[in-house]
């Protein structure tokens, strides 16, 4: 069955940075949309990033030019690299893949994504 394992996660000083990881199994890779999802404290789930199987990938305006998704070569991984981190992005982040469906690109809606991981917590101060 489909397994996400995040981790990475951890405090760090803002303008610090983090990088997750996502150890995936049950599933290609390769073939699924993966992404990032996040949720603070009494706030909506929000997409962070995503990645399509053509190599393309989209992202929330407030992590332009700060956060970048890459998959693992020839592994079930998917990491993101959190730079410039500012207070707001403190959340619990989740990984995610819609390991169900063969869409080639999957956007940022919870709806999307079948398979969750537990969360790794980030927090910046």
């Amino acid at each position: 069955h489909v397994q996400l394992v995040e981790s990475g996660g951890g405090s760090v000083q803002t303008g610090g940075s983090l990088r997750l990881s996502c150890a995936g199994s049950g599933f290609t890779s390769m073939n699924h949309c993966m992404g990032w999802f996040r949720q603070a404290p009494g706030r909506e789930r929000e997409g962070v990033r995503a990645l399509g199987t053509d190599g393309v990938s989209v992202l929330a305006p407030s992590v332009k030019g700060r956060f970048t998704i890459s998959k693992g070569n020839g592994k079930l991984t998917l990491s993101l690299q959190m730079d410039s981190l500012k207070p707001e992005d403190t959340a619990t982040y989740y990984c995610v893949t819609n390991a169900d469906s063969y869409a080639v690109r999957c956007g940022l809606s919870q709806s999307a994504y079948t398979y969750w991981g537990q969360g790794t917590q980030v927090t910046v101060s």
